[in-house]
């Protein structure tokens, strides 16, 4: 049996996580408000470490942080925060915890003025998933136009860890943008409205 042709990223360190993620989730078209925290989250917690680190721990997350439930996590508090700098399951970091938090609370205003937090991340590509076309890894962006305003954009609201970079990958994880290469089986899965995120 041939093995499907996937993008190189997908086999570092040959970690079947990896595999998985990039066979399931990246690059799905996301409209779900707890996915859409949970990658906000997550691609945050990630700045300076490799996402291998933060698949690992996402179970623990999960734990950690409500299920991604962000009107949970907004009532976080001191105590919590203490509770969660010994929980090893996520990464024991101040500062990104407290802004899991405040984002949570940042996101419940994004809610109630658009209607949803998957709305308001959408209307920075009018609804449409942008299909790139790469042959090579090299040709990849770390950010575009539409993340540059984005980021902006929740840092003026006061979302903390969302760098254009770190938002770009979020664009990537939820399918905002397809960026799989050409040659990859799931750049055309990922077009087709009834493929499904498999967790």
């Amino acid at each position: 049996m041939t093995c499907p042709v996937r993008c190189p990223w997908s086999y570092a360190g040959m970690n079947e996580a990896y595999v998985r993620y990039h066979d399931q989730e990246w690059g799905v078209p996301v409209h779900d408000e707890r996915t859409q925290f949970e990658f906000l989250l997550l691609e945050g917690a990630q700045a300076g470490l490799s996402w291998a680190t933060i698949l690992k721990k996402r179970q623990g997350y999960r734990e950690a942080f409500a299920d991604f439930d962000p009107a949970a996590v907004a009532r976080f508090g001191p105590a919590e925060v203490e509770r969660l700098m010994g929980f090893p399951g996520i990464v024991r970091n101040r500062l990104k915890i407290e802004s899991a938090i405040i984002n949570a609370q940042k996101t419940l205003a994004v809610q109630d003025e658009f209607g949803g937090l998957d709305a308001f991340l959408w209307s920075f590509v009018d609804g449409n998933p942008i299909i790139n076309h790469w042959q090579d890894m090299a040709e990849v962006p770390a950010h575009s136009a539409a993340s540059d305003r984005l980021s902006q954009e929740l840092r003026r609201r006061g979302f903390k860890f969302v760098g254009s970079t770190i938002i770009y990958a979020h664009m990537q994880a939820t399918g905002m943008v397809n960026d799989h290469l050409i040659t990859c089986f799931r750049h055309a899965e990922c077009q087709n409205p009834k493929v499904i995120r498999s967790v």
